[in-house]
């Protein structure tokens, strides 16, 4: 096979759109940033380096060793000691597990404790938090216009009134919302709601494995250890991409989508080891049933999906406004004939205990999430999550290897995804869980490229990583927390049978649940400056006054740098302006200070850097899924036990509320690409759930009341903000369902209902 093309290195990596009008051109930015790396080495080839000559830096050979026909070496550029924020993140990590790990709860006042209970350890580290009765309270908050039997008068059996449960199809057996059911089955003659009551989320796994089709599996033409790829000029326009296109400048273009974007959210694979060594090898001798060659057609094809997923047209448009979900069809995903490939090689490494097995798995479950395929998603999951046991006990030094950081990233990736699996699902959990404390946390200390370093800068990926590790640990611990005080289990991960509303279970505590929140509130506290945002603005710029490139003055359409990884349209450049006044008119936010994300679903999204918004949205989502989680003991008592109700239990069914409206995910510029948004359909789920309980909020008369309570902002009756909020968050959650019914059977049986109980006209 003939080597590499001289293809010079800038136009192959070139990180940004360039803009020559732009106040601060994408070029300048760049080499303002490579000349802040003075202590990085260059990228000069080692025969360059011994002769002084400048290298023009080709890859896999640069010009003078193609011309002399020698060997072309480059040594691995060694990371930056300069930015010591990931060093301060995983400090305040560590010092944040301390105080939430062995955390003993007291109550306040004279009486024995009901606190007492043991707290599971996924990992022991000392110190309990010791925190004031104020403390655990939170400042008062005024309730003239609203007033509850004062707490004295409840008898402590009462404690019993708070049910808690994680799964939304859990939360779906209430007795109120069985109630709401059965008032709306007349109108649903083709669904037995009923069956919700008896399986749980057993129905939803049940409905998913009997009406869905597997991926298919034919490709137009499959190639052998031998064959080589075309040399004709790279596929255009958003038609599928086959074999026959994979030229050298295709692979690079694929590859560069991946690690532009999807590596950024799920940063499993080294794009230094994979552009500058797997990739050129494979070009040179072929694919073979190697797992580089596995690994390679699954970074194609995700590669793939981030482009059409990104730029390519609705799978369906809906009164004028296109889809959020782009790319290919509900029958052949955006990537099929390349991931078709590499299933076909996946059979030969299933048995291996190396680190590309755990990745082979964790890319397939990458790319069925893509696809909306739940199930599959959940099965390569799980094989990855074995792979990475296996890896572990039979490597007990992998984690203190040459590959640790990389190990330690796999085996984060595949426990945040566990999580979530479990809490919303049922599906039981490996074991990986009590290898953390072995593992240990990743700190990106590995060689990296200069593509990674300046997507870093423009993202914060890796403190966005090191950020939902421990947010997935924090949930864990509330999980465990909260089970316990409802059940009187120790058994973490019992999520399936449902939870006794009996007045005789120990029940949820306020003080419990209080002192979660203070811990969640910590969590945010402590994030960096650039991932902070503001408690009452989810759809806001991170609050920092640092001078970075979160700047909303560097973010307007019209100077928004691009990663060539997702390059902007014409159209898109055309209709990227500030929407007019009588746009804004009915859309305009709600809260003070610039937006970076938006309720208005029908202005072309602004654009962003790389997978930027992907990555704040889901971080600042899973923030208010977790509170929303832990507060929903209190809509369950307001709902069930109206006249046991205190100034305590409406100020955190009021913060339940408040944590269920505009998640940032389902805003845009996210919603509009939701094939690139990790794990969409436990999203979906609770969507259905809020939107359920939002609709009881307006018709149940003492959820009405605190509605119009000073307790939420601008209650007011229906007039203030907090209504405003409601009404474009019921807005935003139907538009997510009615994309996602249209690919999804799950979630058609979800917008059914939700139909139905909103009166809807579809």
């Amino acid at each position: 096979m003939d080597d590499l093309p001289a293809t010079p290195t800038n136009e192959t990596f070139q990180p940004f759109a360039h803009n020559s009008s732009d106040s601060l051109s994408a070029g300048s930015l760049g080499a303002s940033l490579r000349k802040e790396r003075g202590a990085i080495a260059a990228q000069a080839c080692d025969t360059c380096r011994s002769r002084k000559q400048r290298c023009d830096e080709q890859r896999p050979k640069c010009g003078t060793c193609q011309k002399f026909r020698l060997e072309c070496n480059y040594r691995e550029p060694q990371p930056t000691k300069k930015d010591k924020t990931l060093v301060e993140i995983l400090d305040r990590i560590k010092n944040l597990e301390g105080k939430i790990d062995n955390l003993h709860l007291r109550t306040v006042g004279s009486g024995p404790s009901s606190f007492g209970y043991p707290v599971q350890q996924t990992n022991p580290l000392p110190s309990p938090l010791q925190t004031t009765a104020q403390e655990v309270i939170g400042p008062s908050v005024p309730t003239a216009s609203y007033h509850f039997p004062n707490a004295s008068t409840i008898t402590s059996g009462e404690d019993g009134h708070y049910q808690y449960v994680s799964s939304v199809h859990e939360m779906l057996k209430w007795p109120a919302i069985q109630q709401l059911f059965a008032s709306i089955q007349p109108k649903l003659p083709g669904i037995d709601l009923s069956v919700l009551e008896r399986t749980g989320p057993a129905s939803m796994v049940a409905l998913r494995r009997s009406t869905t089709k597997n991926l298919p599996t034919d490709t137009p033409s499959p190639i052998g250890r031998d064959s080589g790829m075309g040399m004709h000029a790279p596929a255009t326009g958003h038609a599928p991409i086959t074999i026959s296109d994979l030229n050298w400048e295709t692979m690079q273009r694929l590859s560069k989508a991946y690690f532009d974007s999807i590596n950024l959210l799920c940063p499993i694979l080294d794009r230094q080891s994979f552009m500058s060594d797997t990739l050129p090898a494979l070009f040179n001798s072929g694919f073979g049933q190697c797992m580089a060659s596995t690994i390679a057609f699954l970074v194609f094809s995700l590669g793939e999906v981030a482009l059409a997923g990104s730029e390519g047209p609705p799978v369906h448009i809906y009164n004028g406004r296109a889809s959020g979900i782009k790319g290919g069809s509900k029958d052949r995903p955006p990537g099929l004939d390349l991931f078709n490939e590499a299933r076909r090689r996946m059979g030969f490494n299933l048995t291996e205990c190396d680190l590309g097995n755990v990745q082979i798995f964790e890319l397939a479950s990458i790319y069925y999430g893509t696809c909306f395929y739940p199930l599959d998603f959940w099965r390569m999951t799980t094989s990855a999550s074995m792979a990475c046991q296996a890896l572990i006990t039979s490597h007990p030094n992998a984690p203190s290897s040459g590959q640790a950081d990389l190990t330690r990233r796999a085996f984060w990736h595949c426990s945040i995804l566990e999580t979530g699996l479990n809490l919303e699902l049922g599906f039981p959990l490996t074991g990986l869980e009590r290898m953390e404390s072995a593992v240990g946390l990743p700190d990106f200390s590995g060689p990296f490229s200069e593509e990674d370093y300046i997507s870093n800068q423009q993202t914060h990926f890796q403190e966005h990583f090191a950020s939902q590790i421990v947010l997935r640990r924090l949930l864990v611990d509330f999980h465990n927390i909260l089970s316990q005080s409802a059940t009187g289990s120790s058994t973490l991960g019992q999520f399936s049978r449902p939870f006794s509303p009996a007045i005789t279970s120990p029940g949820v505590n306020q003080i419990t649940i209080h002192q979660l929140a203070l811990q969640l509130q910590q969590w945010r506290g402590m994030l960096p400056p650039r991932l902070r945002w503001e408690e009452d603005s989810p759809g806001g710029f991170p609050n920092s006054n640092t001078d970075d490139l979160y700047n909303a003055a560097l973010f307007t359409p019209e100077t928004t740098p691009i990663s060539p990884a997702i390059p902007t349209t014409q159209q898109q450049q055309q209709h990227q302006q500030q929407p007019s006044s009588a746009q804004t008119s009915t859309t305009a936010p709600t809260t003070a200070g610039p937006q970076m994300f938006t309720t208005d679903l029908d202005t072309p999204p602004r654009r962003y850097p790389y997978a930027l918004d992907i990555q704040v949205a889901l971080l600042r989502s899973r923030y208010y899924y977790t509170k929303y989680l832990i507060h929903r003991p209190f809509l369950y008592k307001a709902l069930h036990h109206p006249d046991a109700m205190d100034d305590a239990d409406a100020r955190g069914a009021a913060e339940c509320l408040r944590a269920a409206l505009k998640w940032p995910v389902a805003m845009s510029p996210t919603s509009r690409n939701k094939r690139l948004v990790p794990c969409s359909f436990f999203f979906t789920q609770n969507f259905f759930g809020i939107l359920v309980l939002l609709h009881l909020s307006s018709t149940v008369p003492i959820l009405r009341r605190i509605r119009s309570s000073a307790l939420l902002p601008e209650g007011g009756g229906g007039n203030g903000r907090f209504e405003r909020d409601v009404a474009e968050t019921v807005g935003l959650y139907l538009d997510w369902l009615r994309d996602f019914k249209e690919v999804d059977v799950a979630t058609g049986w979800h917008w059914e209902v939700i139909r139905a109980v909103y009166g809807l006209e579809e």
